[in-house]
């Protein structure tokens, strides 16, 4: 078995939307695997040869060259190299505000973890441009830049795709309006009703739909947001708990505090002690 991993963690990027954190290549012994366990980043394989198969739930998926599945933070999974053709794979492990919301628009979930490369040329060539990068000046930098890159295949690679010319349903384009605005509005005072006036919807309404699509209203989907935006801001020991509030969109840090434990079962300082 051959294994190569690189952490690339930049100092001081802990407040970015995507983040990447490590990245490697492996070529499996026969039956080589990992798990039953749980990460707690996003992980993205591609599948460069042989086969393999990757267990998450009550699901079994049967994959090969081209193909590739992503770990999803705290979700069980167990994967495993064919024991006659075992699979090679390079993986990108990241974080982020914005990673589970860019993992949404590729349809990759619990419930579909696995993708089929529509560019293998692109995938194929990741790691190594990748590890390129790494002994450059500015790497780091270029490395982010890598990472969106392969953030826009897995999107481009997803079973639903965004066709020139075909617009999607009325309400999937109303619930990325919402989330779009409230990507540019969290760090000010925005309530609800500005959310559902920039949509166009009445609230209760527009709320029914991200509980269709999230299984949570619109408060809890945009306090949700806030407050994973704040957990990436504490992580700086820089600001303060109030200037983290704010950076949020509060103005009370006793309110913000008790809706970040509400959320987050921790207050921010008990969040900074436990990091």
């Amino acid at each position: 078995m051959s294994r190569i991993e690189m952490n690339v963690v930049p100092a001081g990027w802990t407040q970015m939307e995507l983040m990447l954190l490590f990245f490697g290549w492996e070529a499996c012994d026969p039956a080589h695997y990992w798990g039953p366990g749980v990460r707690d980043s996003y992980i993205v394989h591609y599948i460069h040869e042989g086969r393999g198969t990757v267990y998450m739930g009550d699901q079994e998926y049967k994959l090969s060259e081209g193909q590739g599945f992503v770990i999803l933070p705290d979700i069980l999974i167990h994967y495993e190299a064919d024991p006659k053709e075992p699979w090679t794979y390079s993986w990108f492990g990241f974080k982020g505000v914005q990673a589970k919301a860019f993992m949404q628009r590729a349809q990759l979930s619990p419930e579909h973890p696995i993708y089929d490369a529509q560019d293998t040329n692109t995938m194929e060539q990741l790691y190594t441009e990748m590890v390129q990068a790494s002994t450059r000046p500015g790497g780091d930098v270029l490395n982010q830049s890598l990472l969106y890159r392969l953030v826009a295949e897995l999107i481009s690679s997803s079973p639903v795709k965004e066709e020139i010319g075909k617009l999607l349903s009325n309400k999937e384009t109303y619930i990325r309006q919402a989330v779009q605005f409230m990507e540019n509005r969290y760090s000010q005072r925005t309530s609800i009703l500005d959310i559902a006036q920039a949509v166009g919807l009445d609230r209760t309404y527009l709320s029914g739909l991200f509980k269709e699509r999230y299984g949570m209203s619109l408060q809890s989907f945009f306090l949700e947001y806030r407050m994973n935006r704040a957990a990436e801001l504490l992580q700086n020991p820089g600001l303060s708990v109030s200037e983290v509030a704010h950076s949020v969109g509060y103005t009370d840090p006793l309110l913000f505090s008790k809706m970040f434990k509400r959320v987050t079962g921790v207050s921010p300082k008990g969040s900074r002690n436990r990091d």
